[in-house]
């Protein structure tokens, strides 16, 4: 019971130590993240049972301990920074305000925007993206390369000032993003949806797109990914509330000088932003992302077993692909489950791989000559050897999947396509 206390202690103290972090309380942050990070330590050292168990509670502790080095180093640089003078004119009340060095109205709004900074990279590689090879050298060139290499872009030369991905859903439109999050070295990305940006008082809206634009340059180079923009931004029509048409002028105003960080998300001001059509994902592709989503999950899958997979899911979406994996690596523990007899076989210890052990139980049927009738409440945990996923799992899974893509979402498509046309 302590052992559980303890790890619970660890997680309800960097829980809080990240609510704090989110508020910009960086003091009280660091507090909580160290001694979340003690917690934790003291969790491996005496009571956390398998190297598995302890890798994760390290990795967790190196990734609290990062984070709170860039507080402490932070919170120095601020101690070291002079305070601004008052001028002798001012009254009090605007010396107050002198002292805080800031607009309060945009202070407020940026600290509503700061959970859109993304602290640490999402680590997806560009190979982790399957298939899109052209929308991938489309968002190198137009973003990617301009950071690392902005002498490439002087004169004539200019990188695209926003990229629009448009395409039916799921077809990894936000996992691109992320990949850009990742390979943009030096940079501050920042992602937000765009119902982060819809405020319920009159003119607050028009307020927060200036003030995201506004921390953007204050952190260049930056990347701004606004998700589902067609809802703030679609086309003009003459329905369209008031409210509507400031939030588009105050977008269009902000990206007309911007050439320093790009908006990448699915808006269509033909001549600002460049278009990529995110399509349904090929045969090849749908093959890969199987592939994908198993990672190292133990499987029996053989490269024609992916390839029939590839096959049987067009007009299938990456979301879609997703899902049916999620499913199938379920099903080794409903066998589990519903079990009713398990037998005694040979495999690796799960603390250590290279001990092979004769005493583990798997799920096996009745008839098995092995067989021995009990359920899995039965097993010891330590025992269970759990079947591998197999291509009956993933047929089992697909039969019970649709398409999430229809006709009509294909077809609103094409006619967007056919209106302001694609680049790249």
């Amino acid at each position: 019971m302590a052992a559980t206390n303890n790890l619970q202690k660890a997680i309800d103290l960097a829980s809080k130590a990240a609510q704090e972090d989110k508020a910009q309380n960086y003091e009280e942050a660091l507090r909580l993240y160290q001694h979340a990070v003690q917690y934790f330590l003291h969790v491996v050292k005496y009571e956390a049972q398998g190297d598995k168990a302890k890798q994760s509670i390290r990795a967790k502790c190196a990734e609290y301990l990062d984070r709170a080095e860039k507080l402490k180093e932070y919170l120095k640089k601020k101690e070291k920074a002079p305070a601004k003078p008052v001028k002798e004119s001012q009254s009090d009340d605007k010396g107050n305000e002198s002292d805080e060095g800031e607009d309060p109205e945009k202070k407020k709004f940026q600290n509503q925007l700061s959970g859109a900074i993304v602290m640490e990279k999402p680590n997806i590689q560009w190979n982790d993206v399957a298939g899109l090879e052209g929308a991938k050298e489309a968002l190198k060139e137009a973003v990617i390369l301009p950071i690392k290499f902005p002498h490439l872009f002087t004169g004539k030369r200019t990188p695209w000032r926003g990229i629009l991905l448009f395409g039916p859903p799921g077809t990894g439109k936000s996992y691109l993003a992320k990949a850009v999050a990742t390979e943009a070295n030096n940079s501050t990305f920042f992602s937000i949806s765009s119902s982060d940006l819809v405020s319920k008082w009159l003119g607050e809206s028009e307020k927060l797109v200036k003030n995201l634009f506004t921390l953007a340059r204050e952190n260049n180079p930056s990347i701004i990914f606004i998700d589902e923009i067609d809802s703030l931004c679609g086309s003009r029509s003459e329905n369209e509330s008031e409210a509507a048409r400031r939030i588009k002028t105050e977008f269009l105003v902000q990206m007309q000088g911007e050439e320093t960080f790009q908006v990448t998300g699915p808006f269509s001001n033909r001549d600002k932003l460049k278009r990529i059509y995110i399509p349904l994902p090929e045969e090849h592709a749908r093959s890969f992302m199987f592939k994908l989503h198993l990672g190292s999950t133990p499987n029996s899958l053989t490269e024609a077993d992916f390839n029939t997979l590839g096959k049987k899911t067009e007009g299938y979406s990456g979301a879609d692909i997703s899902i049916i994996v999620r499913d199938a690596l379920m099903q080794p523990v409903r066998k589990v489950q519903s079990a009713t007899h398990f037998k005694q076989v040979r495999g690796p210890s799960r603390d250590d791989p290279n001990l092979i052990l004769d005493d583990l139980l798997t799920p096996c049927s009745p008839g098995d000559p092995n067989a021995v009738e009990m359920t899995w409440m039965e097993v010891p945990g330590d025992k269970l050897l759990e079947p591998v996923v197999s291509m009956p799992d993933m047929l089992r899974s697909l039969s019970n999947t649709k398409p999430t893509v229809n006709e009509q979402d294909l077809e609103k498509l094409r006619k967007f396509t056919e209106d302001f046309g694609q680049e790249g």
